[in-house]
């Protein structure tokens, strides 16, 4: 049956898409080992049903949304984070399939699906059925799937590093005292971003030096809290996992890893070029000979720090200031 003429997204349709977006991050991390997906369905300008994936992987947003709206779907537009999926499974059907029998007016996608099983044939089949369905390429859906993209395409997790600095750079004091650089509001912002992680490591000396609990510690999030994992060349405690490198993340489940320390690991990571996302959690204190927030990153060069990171996010944490930082990638690697 031929489809109806692809309308392309307009700035209204990236609007939704920026909401499906952050409507998707209401499930991370628990939808481990399938990606965080929202989807909305639109009708005369209002949404008439919403859905993300749910704990384990499924429902799946789609069918969520789908199920929610019933009979009301027929003739909204569908604003989904990432391609429905069109390979059989036996947790559930093809959101493809779903999709294509819903009687839609027509389905706009964020985010193409990198999975071989999926990749332009969920499109396609919707299509195929006769409803319109376009990728608008969304750069909110991309951040929103950060985590399941590395993971599909370069095997291992998104990896977040994060660091509490004074205005000189410093983690510590020189004798080590560290708690607390920043303050109640930044703490509790650190909390959330745990929440949102599969894995949290530190490395040994951070273990040793502050024995952290690494836990979400924020009200109705507890059962958030990820796994903790210590970058050692030895044994890890128990409950712990043991990574003997930064490259041991390959290859691991997860999707976001969330790094807290110490400096030496930091290091690690950045210089295996590792890190994909910087969050500065930046203190209004000055502290001189303390500790320095990084070791040796193996630059040999000053114009090498050029062009690396560029600035996505700023925003005062009460008396702190959170900056966050992309890594940027002239391709995926």
């Amino acid at each position: 049956m031929p489809g109806k003429p692809i309308r392309l997204a307009n700035a209204d349709d990236h609007r939704w898409l920026d909401a499906a977006a952050r409507l998707a991050a209401r499930g991370l991390p628990l939808s481990r080992p399938n990606p965080a997906v929202g989807a909305l369905l639109v009708k005369h300008g209002k949404v008439v049903a919403r859905g993300f994936t749910q704990p384990g992987g499924r429902p799946h947003a789609e069918a969520m949304a789908l199920a929610e709206a019933g009979t009301a779907a027929r003739g909204a537009a569908l604003y989904v984070t990432l391609e429905p999926c069109a390979h059989k499974s036996t947790r559930g059907p093809a959101c493809a399939d779903l999709v294509a029998e819903a009687d839609l007016a027509r389905v706009v996608v964020g985010c193409a699906d990198p999975d071989p099983r999926t990749s332009g044939a969920g499109l396609a089949h919707i299509r195929v059925s006769g409803t319109p369905a376009e990728l608008a390429e969304n750069a909110a859906c991309a951040t929103s799937l950060a985590g399941y993209l590395v993971r599909t395409q370069l095997g291992r997790p998104h990896v977040t590093l994060k660091l509490a600095l004074t205005l000189d750079g410093c983690i510590a004091m020189a004798d080590g005292t560290s708690q607390w650089i920043t303050g109640e509001a930044a703490r509790a912002h650190t909390h959330a971003m745990r929440a949102r992680a599969d894995a949290i490591l530190v490395g040994g000396g951070t273990l040793r030096a502050d024995a952290p609990r690494l836990d979400v510690r924020l009200p109705g999030l507890e059962h958030r809290s990820p796994e903790r994992w210590l970058l050692t060349r030895g044994a890890a405690p128990e409950g712990w996992r043991a990574l003997p490198s930064p490259r041991a993340i390959f290859g691991q489940a997860a999707q976001y890893l969330f790094i807290e320390g110490g400096a030496q690991t930091a290091a690690a990571f950045l210089a295996a070029d590792l890190v994909d996302r910087l969050l500065i959690y930046r203190a209004p204190i000055l502290l001189g000979t303390g500790r320095p927030a990084l070791g040796d990153i193996g630059l040999v060069a000053l114009a090498d720090a050029h062009g690396r990171w560029r600035p996505a996010g700023r925003r005062a944490l009460g008396k702190d200031t959170l900056e966050v930082y992309e890594r940027t990638r002239s391709s995926q690697g």
